[in-house]
């Protein structure tokens, strides 16, 4: 499974030229400083480096930066006429301060990799890595999150097996980022549990609308909604059956194109309605290296410089697009991603197809 991990401020290590920069602006105004005449003052322009390598150094190495600096405009060759004995000592201070900087940036650095560690465990349990085979059904799975510096947004898929076969979620809820987490978690453990229980895609459908109902009444919120489709793949092998509630219809990509699956339409889940009836399941039949492609509407939704939508079904019709459900959700999000440049948000993408040696 593919993830978009945004990286934190301060997390890795900057590049070799970036951490030369203190250093090489040093240079450059002695350089400037000796080659101009005594006339032109920069001295002050040196006062800009202590602050500088606090971005990028730790408290040693700034303390070298600002030492190295201080010796340099100790000699009369290169201290500028305009800077004072009292200057050099403002000059002392801010590398003194620098340093102290220095150190409570590492610490704050630091505290965010930890705070990035335990929140990319708690967001990768909620939503684990998809492994690219569940029973005999081959899987390809990618999500990226709108909100910079989250794994798990408002979009969830999952896949399990249990003993009324293959069972697959892609949905929707409200909200982004980590606002959407919490019923994230929660549609997605009813979803496992249903998988086990519920002979029926209808019931598993009816399990996840009561946990949204149910959540919605404790928190006193009356718009927690999601929409989703179900798919299972059953353990006879006879034909897939999808279910849609007010999700975007899943497609089929095979040796003669993309066609997009015709559902029975459906309420999206958690409206509270007086008596919810899931849709009828639709049967799709699928051969062997058939690929399903389930989605979130942030991949239709996605705009290009002139406004217009990205046209999934039509992009897929390409020959040049692979059968490999892990290689499908890349190709697209490249794709997708070239069309649109920056996809404002969240985006799920499922790709499911039977083996040969099913069963």
């Amino acid at each position: 499974m593919d993830r978009g991990a945004q990286q934190l401020p301060g997390a890795g290590r900057p590049p070799v030229w970036l951490r030369l920069l203190p250093w090489l602006t040093m240079a450059l105004l002695v350089v400037v400083q000796l080659t101009t005449p005594r006339s032109v003052q920069l001295g002050f322009a040196f006062a800009v480096v202590p602050p500088l390598t606090t971005l990028l150094y730790g408290m040693f190495g700034t303390a070298m930066v600002a030492g190295a600096m201080f010796v340099l405009l100790l000699m009369p060759s290169i201290r500028a006429d305009d800077v004072t004995y009292g200057d050099l000592l403002a000059f002392g201070l801010i590398g003194a301060v620098s340093v102290v900087l220095s150190g409570v940036r590492v610490r704050r650095d630091a505290q965010l990799v930890s705070v990035r560690t335990v929140a990319e465990a708690a967001q990768l349990a909620v939503l684990p890595p998809m492994p690219e085979r569940v029973g005999p059904v081959r899987c390809g799975a990618l999500y990226r999150a709108a909100e910079r510096g989250t794994l798990v947004g408002g979009d969830l898929y999952d896949v399990q097996d249990g003993p009324f076969g293959v069972r697959a979620i892609v949905a929707d809820v409200k909200g982004h980022g980590l606002a959407a987490v919490g019923t994230v978690s929660a549609l997605l453990g009813t979803f496992r549990e249903a998988v086990l229980d519920e002979a029926e895609l209808a019931g598993v459908a009816a399990r996840l609308d009561r946990r949204l109902v149910v959540d919605s009444s404790g928190r006193g919120e009356t718009e927690v909604f999601a929409t989703a489709v179900l798919v299972e793949f059953p353990p006879d092998g006879t034909a897939v059956r999808v279910l849609s509630c007010g999700h975007p219809a899943p497609l089929v990509v095979d040796g003669d194109g993309t066609r997009e699956v015709r559902l029975a339409p459906g309420a999206p889940l958690g409206l509270g309605l007086a008596e919810f009836r899931a849709p009828e399941a639709v049967p799709v039949p699928l051969r062997p290296g058939d690929v399903l492609l389930a989605h979130t509407d942030g991949v239709t939704e996605a705009r290009d410089a002139t406004g217009a939508f990205y046209p999934l079904a039509d992009r897929l019709r390409a020959d040049r697009w692979p059968v490999s459900p892990v290689e499908l959700v890349r190709t697209v999000w490249r794709d997708l991603s070239s069309y649109a440049g920056e996809v404002a948000d969240d985006v799920a993408l499922l790709a499911l197809s039977t083996s040969e040696d099913r069963g």
